[in-house]
């Protein structure tokens, strides 16, 4: 992993604006390409990030304007973090952490080149992040646990306990209802 540059993973055409592209028209690209932020740049120089929650925002606190009014860099957060493509993934998921951004411009020469994400960081190396594979492990077990009750609850019925009329569950070759059950248990 330590050999493995931004270069080689990163998205090298990424979905791009001008400075002047008003809000509804960033909002109307980001559903059409299903990406959650545009880079905003003036032929090839990086100006600014935008992404859904900066629309948001402007939804709420400008709501008096319309959104086809404002422009993509008049939101555009000030400071963006910026990456060279030289730098290992490592490197790059470290400043990710750092700056609490799930996506960095790849910038060489003043120029951008790319966007690097943690998505394309744990396609590469999903090991990288341990944890999320355990997630997925209690992810898993959750649905698996959903899927059984499910199956356990066969209909509508009588409870061959306390004779209420509920969904029924077999238990021990018993149809009894929830209460039941949560006492049989």
């Amino acid at each position: 992993m330590e050999n493995i540059t931004v270069a080689d993973i990163m998205t090298r055409n990424p979905i791009i604006i001008k400075p002047e592209t008003n809000l509804l028209e960033c909002a109307k690209k980001m559903v059409k390409n299903r990406v959650g932020s545009l880079l905003i740049t003036e032929g090839k120089k990086f100006l600014g990030i935008i992404n859904q929650k900066d629309i948001l925002w402007a939804l709420v606190k400008k709501s008096k304007k319309d959104l086809s009014k404002i422009k993509a860099i008049d939101i555009s957060p000030r400071k963006t973090v910026v990456i060279k493509p030289s730098l290992t993934i490592y490197e790059a998921a470290e400043r990710m952490k750092r700056s609490k951004s799930d996506k960095l411009p790849v910038i060489y020469n003043n120029e951008l080149v790319g966007v690097v994400t943690a998505k394309d960081i744990l396609n590469f190396h999903p090991e990288f992040y341990p944890e999320l594979e355990e997630f997925a492990k209690i992810r898993e077990e959750k649905n698996k646990l959903k899927r059984i009750k499910a199956k356990e609850r066969i209909k509508e019925g009588i409870c061959e306990r306390c004779g209420n009329h509920d969904f029924l569950y077999k238990i021990d070759g018993l149809l009894i209802c929830e209460s039941c059950r949560k006492n049989y248990i």
